[in-house]
């Protein structure tokens, strides 16, 4: 079952804050699994990268130009961080 973001905190450079609505939180750095092209170029600006935030509809982040990511990616890689 996929699960929800319900909030997200940019915190240095390409990392995010994440809090799930099962209550899993943690930092994921996006720049591990992205490349900065295409839809994502933007994101390279940091700046911009700043102003990610929750669409509810999705339960995911996203930013004003489209881009936004699989939450079920994002919570793999909080969870499998969690247990290394």
């Amino acid at each position: 079952m996929v699960k929800d973001i319900t909030a997200v905190k940019p915190i240095k450079d390409y990392q995010l804050h994440l809090n799930f609505e099962d209550g899993i939180e943690g930092i994921v750095d996006l720049a591990e699994i992205i490349k900065f092209s295409g839809i994502f170029e933007l994101l390279q600006d940091l700046a911009y990268f700043t102003t990610v935030r929750v669409n509810p509809d999705l339960g995911t982040t996203c930013w004003e130009n489209g881009a936004d990511f699989d939450p079920v990616v994002l919570y793999a890689k909080i969870v499998n961080h969690n247990y290394q």
